[in-house]
Order: structure tokens, then C-alpha cells, then sequence
């Protein structure tokens, strides 16, 4: 027999812990590391910027008529499952949509040329009165005070004629500009209600297997989301413009016509053109009916908004748009600053582009990162993904 060992099992030793250097040393170049990418990220970027705006003036056609493309494609896509040929379904709803915008030009030129007049003499009682307020109490503005602020008005104005008589020069080509804009995004219009089935298989092919796959899936969902941003925000603009402009009309406020279109114009840059179509409404009514006609104009679009902002644009956008008030008011002030009207209104669309973006990468990264499920283990059966 053996004697048993006094000797004990030795202890699994420990490794030591790394000292402080170690450490901050990995910190130091994890962040170094960090700081490159998103530095090398910022300068892509920057170039980025700097070509789209070198190629502005084909970019700006070629993002509107996206736009537009996904609001006439249902109305295509429905006369062509009635055996329509693409092209010439194509040019019913391309062609209908330059009717509608005739007709509502023909509608509004019109009533604009009557009743400014009559606005502009209402403009000058207005300002009138508003010159008497700030002579009386509790203001008791002098008039030497109010003589020398709009001398100083008038003094601004001559000094900038220059630039003024310059402008008028500068809007004949910009004049131009916009011409030349709109026919390029209506025959942009045209060509992707047309052969848009076609173009992501195109991409597909050309860009190979593995990358055409995630570019058409992208490119996918990106439709589907521009789709159902546009067709929401026309139908909660339109309700607006029915609602507000119902309002107007009761009420008698001259331009009623206009501030309706300009009401369901205004819809499709969410916040801010609600809040500019509604102040002017509200001006318009201050200006020809006076302080309490104004106060109920305001009540009403204050009311229509309230009813937008809680119930339609929850309801209606949370399935296409899945953006939070702070992404949508924040794009619009980027947009707006850099690219003006046009900035704003495509500000939503491409935050709405960017987020689908960032979705689908966020899944790529989960399906990399997650552990695997039993269904994909050895002996498991297999698992189909659609």
C-alpha cells in the first residue's frame, strides 16, 4: 500500500492583474483608434458634401423626382395591372399631375390679382393703427422716435439698391433655373414610374451578388418608407388645408384660395410649415378683418394642429416614418440653412433615408454579433429565412 502524500494539489495560479499602464495604455489606443475612424468618417463626408454641391443642379432634379415618383406609382402601377403599357401609363399620371398643378396655378393667380388691392390698402390702415398704438399708451412713442426709425428703414433700403437692382438680374436666370429644374424632374418622373421595376434588378447585376443584394434591400425599403412618408403627409395636409381653409372661407378672410394651397403646401415640411402657412393666415385675417377675427383664425389652426400633432401624425406616420419630433425638427434646420426651401422640404426624406439605412445596418451587426440559436446547431434542422 501506498502511503497517502502529504503534499496537497497545487492551487491554479492566477494571472496576474495587468498593471495601471497596461491599461491605460489599451484605453489610450482604443481611443486613438476610434478618433481616426470617426475623423476618416467626417472628411468622406465633407467630400461628399462638396461633390453634391458641385452637382447640385443634377442632384436637386434627380431627389425631387424620386419624390414625386413614389406618389405617382400607385396610380401607375394600377393602370398597368389593367394591361396598360408602362410607357403610356407613365404618361397619364406624369401628364395629370402637370393638369393639377395648371389648374391649381389657374385657380389661385386669380384671386390673388383681385383682392391685393384691396389687402394692400387694408396693410396700410393696418399699419396705420399699429402707429397709433405706439404713440398711446402705455408705449407713448414720440413721433420723432417713429420718423427716425423708418428713416433708418429707408435709409437701409437705398443703401442696399445696389444688391437689389443685382437680384433682379440674378431671379431672370434663377427664373430660368427653376424652369430648367422642372423639366428635368418631370422627365426624371417619367423614366422612373416607367422602368422603375427594372432599375434595382440593373443595380443588382452590376454591383455583384453580394453587394447588389444589400443595396436592393436598402434601396427596397427606402421606396416603401419615401412612399409612405409622402402619401401620409399629403393626406394630413390635406386635411389641414380642408379644415383650415373651411375656416377662412366661413369667415370671409380675403385669399382664402391661396392660404388653403399654401396651408397643404406647408404640410409637407412638417412643423415649420404648419407654423409659417398658419402666421400668415393669421396676418392676412389681422390685416383685413382686424384683431378679433385674427384671435379666432388663430384658434382654429391652433385646434387643426392640435388635432395633426396628436392624432393624425402618430396615427397615421408611425408605420412609415419612425422619427422622433427632435430627428424631424433638426433636419428641417439643417436642410433649411444649407439648401433654403428645397432643403426643408427634402430634409425629412433623407432623414427618413438615412434612419432605414442605419436600421439595416444595425441588423447586419445583431446577425454578426448574436449568438447562434439552437436551430443552428450541428444536428438542428435547418432554419429557412425568407
Amino acid at each position: 500500500m501506498t502511503e497517502p502524500s502529504n503534499e496537497t494539489e497545487a492551487e491554479p495560479t492566477r494571472a496576474a492583474p495587468p498593471d495601471r499602464e497596461t491599461v491605460i495604455g489599451h484605453g489610450m489606443l482604443w481611443l486613438a483608434k476610434w478618433s481616426v475612424c470617426v475623423v476618416a468618417i467626417a472628411a468622406g463626408a465633407w467630400v461628399l458634401g462638396f461633390v453634391l454641391a458641385k452637382l447640385w443642379v443634377a442632384v436637386l432634379p434627380l431627389a425631387l423626382a424620386l419624390v414625386v415618383a413614389t406618389v405617382l406609382w400607385p396610380p401607375t402601377k394600377w393602370l398597368t395591372d389593367r394591361g396598360l403599357r408602362p410607357a403610356l401609363a407613365a404618361s397619364i399620371t406624369t401628364l395629370g399631375l402637370v393638369g393639377i398643378l395648371a389648374g391649381v396655378i389657374a385657380l389661385i393667380v386669380p384671386s390673388v390679382v383681385d383682392q391685393a388691392p384691396q389687402l394692400a390698402d387694408r396693410s396700410t390702415e393696418g399699419i396705420n393703427r399699429v402707429r397709433d398704438w405706439l404713440q398711446g399708451p402705455p408705449l407713448n412713442i414720440g413721433e420723432e422716435q417713429l420718423s427716425s426709425a423708418v428713416n433708418a428703414i429707408v435709409d437701409k433700403v437705398q443703401s442696399s439698391a445696389e444688391r437689389i437692382a443685382t437680384g433682379v438680374f440674378t431671379g431672370v436666370s434663377t427664373a430660368t433655373s427653376a424652369i430648367v429644374t422642372l423639366f428635368l424632374v418631370l422627365m426624371l418622373t417619367f423614366f422612373f414610374v416607367k422602368d422603375g421595376p427594372k432599375l434595382l434588378p440593373w443595380l443588382h447585376s452590376i454591383l455583384g451578388s453580394r453587394s447588389g443584394r444589400h443595396v436592393e434591400e436598402v434601396l427596397s425599403r427606402v421606396w416603401v418608407t419615401l412612399g409612405g412618408f409622402i402619401r401620409t403627409q399629403a393626406l394630413v395636409s390635406l386635411i389641414d388645408a380642408v379644415l383650415i381653409g373651411g375656416g377662412l372661407v366661413i369667415m370671409g378672410i380675403p385669399l382664402a384660395a391661396v392660404l388653403t394651397v399654401l396651408t397643404f403646401l406647408g404640410g409637407f415640411v412638417p412643423i415649420v410649415g404648419a407654423f409659417v402657412a398658419g402666421a400668415l393666415a393669421v396676418l392676412v385675417a389681422l390685416v383685413a378683418k382686424g384683431l378679433t377675427q385674427a384671435l379666432i383664425v388663430l384658434a382654429i389652426i391652433v385646434v387643426v394642429q392640435q388635432l395633426e400633432g396628436n392624432v393624425l401624425q402618430p396615427v397615421l406616420q408611425s408605420r412609415s416614418m419612425q422619427l422622433h419630433a427632435v430627428v424631424v425638427l433638426l433636419a428641417i434646420t439643417v436642410g433649411g440653412s444649407l439648401y433654403g426651401i428645397v432643403g426643408a422640404f427634402l430634409a425629412v426624406p433623407v432623414a427618413a433615408v438615412a434612419a432605414v439605412t442605419f436600421r439595416y445596418l444595425g441588423e447586419q451587426i445583431d446577425a454578426q454579433t448574436s449568438p447562434p440559436s439552437t436551430s443552428d446547431q450541428p444536428g438542428s434542422e435547418p432554419r429557412v429565412t425568407s
